[in-house]
C-alpha cells in the first residue's frame, strides 16, 4: 500500500475543510428537506395511477428517518422525488434549500453530486475498478484530481473498516463489504443529505445490523441527515423518527 505525502495529507486536510459543515448549511433549525403539497401520478394504458397527493413531509436537520410501507406504496419513489432523479406531478420539494422540482436534468445533476449522497440495495459498483477506485469516482466526476480523489477514498475507506480492502475489486469483496464500500462512495463527496433505498435488503440479518449500525455512527459522526427506506421493522425503530407510507399518506408510526 503507497503512503500519502505530507503534501497530499495537507490537501486533503484542506478540502475537508472547505466542504465541511460550516455557516454554508444553513442554520442549523432549518429543515433539510420540506415537502408541500406534493403530488405524484403515473399515466398508464389502464389510467391514471396516483401514489401520493396533498403530501406533506418535513425532516429536520441531523434526523435519521426510516420510511416503511408495503412494497408498491411508492417509496422509492418519494426518495427519488426527494434526491431530484425523479420529477413530481405538482408540489414543491425543497431539499437543502433548493426546490428540486424546479431544476433542469443538467442542473439536477449537479445539486445531486453536491448535495446528496444515494445507497441502494444493489451496490452498482463498477466491477473493473478497485474499492479505492469506486468511492473515489464522484470526486472524479466533479474534477477531482485523480491523487487527492484516491487519497480522500482511502480515508472514507478507512472509515468504513475497509483499508486492508481498498485495492480488492468488488468480486473479491463479501456483500457487507460490497454495500460498505457502497456507503463509502456516496459519502465521498461530504453530502448534506443521506438516502438510502433498502440499504441492507440484501444482506443476512447479522450483516444487515452491522452495516446498519456502521450507517448510524457515520450519520451521528459526521452530521448527516438520512432518509432511509426498509421493510426491516427492527431497523426502521432504531432511526430518530418513524413514517409509514399508506394510501398516499405519511403517517407517523410510534413504538
Amino acid at each position: 500500500m503507497t503512503e500519502r505525502s505530507p503534501a497530499v495529507d495537507s490537501q486533503v486536510a484542506r478540502i475537508s475543510r472547505e466542504s465541511g459543515r460550516d455557516s454554508n448549511r444553513g442554520a442549523p433549525d432549518s429543515p433539510v428537506i420540506e415537502v408541500r403539497d406534493l403530488e405524484k401520478t403515473y399515466r398508464t394504458v389502464r389510467g391514471s395511477l396516483t401514489l401520493f397527493q396533498h403530501l406533506d413531509f418535513i425532516v429536520q436537520s441531523g434526523e435519521l428517518v426510516a420510511i416503511v410501507g408495503q412494497s408498491g406504496a411508492g417509496k422509492s419513489t418519494l426518495l427519488h422525488i426527494l434526491g431530484a432523479l425523479d420529477a413530481p406531478s405538482a408540489g414543491t420539494v425543497y431539499c437543502a434549500s433548493t426546490n428540486v422540482a424546479t431544476l433542469s436534468p443538467r442542473q439536477a445533476a449537479t445539486f445531486r453530486n453536491r448535495e446528496i449522497g444515494y445507497v441502494w440495495q444493489f451496490h452498482y459498483l463498477l466491477p473493473e475498478f478497485t474499492a479505492q477506485e469506486n468511492v473515489a469516482m464522484p470526486l472524479l466526476a466533479a474534477g477531482q484530481s485523480r491523487r487527492e480523489a484516491l487519497a480522500i477514498a482511502g480515508n472514507w475507506l478507512r472509515e468504513v473498516g475497509l483499508d486492508e480492502r481498498r485495492d480488492h475489486r468488488p468480486g473479491e469483496l463479501s456483500g457487507g463489504e460490497q454495500q460498505r464500500v457502497a456507503l463509502a462512495r456516496a459519502l465521498v463527496n461530504n453530502p448534506r443529505l443521506l438516502l438510502a433505498d433498502e440499504p441492507t435488503g440484501d444482506l443476512d440479518a447479522n450483516t444487515s445490523n452491522q452495516v446498519f449500525a456502521l450507517l448510524q455512527r457515520i450519520h451521528a459522526g459526521h452530521g448527516l441527515t438520512s432518509v432511509v427506506v426498509t421493510h426491516n421493522a427492527e431497523l426502521a425503530a432504531r432511526c430518530t423518527r418513524v413514517m409509514r407510507l399508506e394510501a398516499g399518506r405519511l403517517m407517523p408510526v410510534t413504538a
